[in-house]
């Protein structure tokens, strides 16, 4: 059972194509439930990998991966079909691409990065689930109107802006401190080299001195 979390990632995964492929065929009702599924199986592993301390490194892998290539796949597909204002896309696509690389420079540059979503972040993410829900059921009923998902554009725009900017805060300020700590490590065995060589210079002297 510890692994059920996971397969439901990898549901969530499978759900991505047929999401895309009912947007495309103009099924918005159908691209709408499968998204809502989506979106209810993300909050679904979540808790049970907490509740239950099923939490694995796949898991850590699988769970963001997930989110982020559905969401980027429903943006990009709903720009291209007209329904997304290009400039939230792109701020929502910006963001992702700037974590996932300053999560790889870290990486390599200082080891794996651990940390878990900031509040702002998951703001973030519930304002583009919500959103992109309200773009499909517009698209299929007509409701709500045209002020309300502008006023949720705006909103995804300003917290997809802030939550990057709490990440770059977040990455600088975790890389300059394994910096600090890595210059502090290295004087510490530059003074320890120097200690053992004073020890044996002292050694050499003794050995001279006549007895």
């Amino acid at each position: 059972m510890r692994h059920l979390p996971n397969l439901i990632c990898l549901v969530r995964l499978a759900l991505i194509w047929p999401v895309a492929t009912a947007l495309y065929g103009g099924r918005y009702g159908v691209a709408l439930t499968l998204f809502v599924l989506a979106a209810i199986s993300d909050g679904l592993d979540g808790y049970l990998a907490k509740r239950f301390n099923w939490i694995s490194e796949l898991g850590k892998f699988l769970d963001p991966a997930a989110d982020k290539l559905l969401l980027v796949t429903v943006f990009v597909e709903s720009t291209w079909l007209g329904i997304v204002p290009w400039w939230v896309t792109a701020a929502a696509v910006a963001r992702d691409v700037m974590i996932a690389l300053g999560a790889l420079v870290y990486r390599v540059w200082f080891g794996p990065l651990r940390g878990r979503p900031t509040i702002i972040s998951k703001i973030n993410t519930a304002a583009q689930l919500l959103y992109l829900m309200a773009v499909m059921l517009g698209a299929a009923v007509g409701f709500p109107p045209h002020d309300v998902l502008r006023a949720l554009a705006i909103t995804v725009l300003t917290t997809t802006a802030l939550s990057g900017l709490n990440y770059v805060q977040a990455f600088t300020r975790r890389a300059w401190a394994a910096v600090l700590a890595r210059e502090s490590e290295l004087r510490l065995r530059g003074m320890g080299v120097n200690q053992r060589g004073n020890d044996a210079k002292q050694r050499g002297r003794d050995a001279r001195r006549p007895a």
